[in-house]
């Protein structure tokens, strides 16, 4: 039996990251709508404690897992840490004496709960003292709705403010304006504004040795040179070179041998890592996260579609994918700017093609829309298990690098 989780993280009003909402589904032939919510939290809870290590999907961060009455009348967040999940009780639960009870448990035991897609009602006042969090959904509740809710809790000063489906810059400066501490959604994923910013220097560099390394043939000699023009670049290929990922035969004492020691596939993966990462120097953390795991999982799905000459070109594709929001830029400013190959480029802007089919479905994964993903997965023809296996892996690979980032 697969196992089948996405994730989409939760960042504080300085824009780190602070944990990952978990959504669970029963495989995408079993999409949401056919699968009840008990059975839904059983199998996530089933699946931390015998496939996998939350860690493995929240990097350590604590998971915002979704409880319904009778998965909290079993007990099944007392199989987590305290430390590893904020207990979601879903908007469905009817407040009554039963969860009130449940609620004052959990609380004494030291778990974190939340109130998830809230809409308030009188009674939810006898909760106030015993809940941590409130999430307010964006999409479907008005700024009015919002400040009534606002003005409800003030007596209690603990309870801390989650904004969810936070879609656009516009809508995450709202919810900061109004007091929220915690944010969720893809806000970060677009532009905070339009406006032209130059690449420095050292970026512009990194930009063209993209372009080198973007056909299948590498000019060593060429990006050689490049490397040994800029220390910083050196000292950072070399300290990726190092790093727990390769197993060295020999000590590196050239450039050109780290070079050769990493081979070609790695050399690009580091390229554009390193790109993406100066580039977004002022950016939250999660998006440099966000893009690496882009990066492996659209590469393992063309290594597994095994349609594409070069699977770099799909690395090179996730990792640009997120690159307006890095620049606040439009992508066709963004594209317009680096001499990326015209297949990248299509993908990114016109969204055409089969890079840019493999970006749809990494897209719909992170969203959950099993719905869709599966879709995609059946006209491209990968097998079933493909899909969540090459995102597991792509989580950890993204862990690993930044580690190396320092970050």
């Amino acid at each position: 039996m697969y196992f089948y989780a996405a994730r989409q993280p939760i960042l504080d009003r300085e824009k780190k990251l602070v944990g990952y909402e978990l959504l669970f589904r029963d495989g995408v032939d079993n999409v949401f709508p056919d699968i009840d919510g008990d059975e839904a939290t059983s199998r996530l809870i089933e699946g931390s404690q015998f496939n996998f290590g939350l860690e493995d999907l929240t990097n350590n961060k604590p998971a915002y897992i979704n409880f319904t009455l009778e998965t909290l009348q079993k007990g099944y967040p007392t199989l987590l840490g305290k430390e590893q999940v904020v207990v979601e009780i879903l908007e469905t639960i009817q407040p009554g004496k039963r969860l009130l009870a449940l609620v004052k448990d959990l609380k004494n035991k030291g778990y974190t709960l939340a109130l998830d897609d809230y809409i308030h009602q009188p009674v939810w006042r006898h909760f106030y003292p015993f809940i941590d969090i409130i999430k307010i959904d964006f999409l479907t509740c008005d700024v009015q709705t919002i400040k009534q809710i606002i003005e409800e809790i003030k007596p209690h000063s603990h309870i801390k403010l989650l904004a969810e489906k936070v879609e656009t810059y516009e809508k995450y400066q709202l919810a900061l304006e109004l007091g929220f501490s915690y944010f969720q959604g893809f806000f970060f994923s677009k532009p905070e504004m339009v406006q032209s910013k130059a690449l420095p220097p050292s970026q512009m560099a990194l930009a063209e040795l993209l372009y080198e390394t973007s056909s299948v043939e590498l000019n060593l000699k060429k990006i050689t040179n490049v490397f040994e023009r800029d220390v910083t670049l050196s000292y950072k290929l070399l300290r990726y070179s190092n790093s727990a990922a390769f197993k060295r035969r020999a000590e590196i004492s050239t450039i050109k041998q780290a070079l050769v020691v990493l081979g070609a596939q790695e050399i690009k993966k580091f390229l554009s890592l390193l790109f993406a990462s100066q580039v977004a120097a002022d950016k939250p953390a999660e998006l440099i996260r966000l893009s690496l795991t882009r990066a492996r999982f659209t590469e393992l799905l063309a290594i597994n579609h095994n349609q594409l000459k070069d699977t770099g070109m799909a690395f090179l594709t996730g990792m640009m994918s997120l690159m307006d929001a890095i620049l606040d830029e439009t992508m066709e400013g963004v594209m317009n700017k680096l001499p990326l190959s015209n297949d990248i480029k299509v993908a990114l802007v016109e969204e055409q093609g089969i890079l840019a089919q493999y970006l749809r479905l990494v897209k719909l994964y992170e969203q959950a829309n099993w719905q869709g993903a599966n879709a995609i997965k059946d006209e491209l023809g990968l097998a079933a298990e493909e899909v969540p296996d090459s995102y597991h892996e792509a989580l950890s690979w993204a862990n690993e690098q930044m580690k190396v980032l320092g970050e």
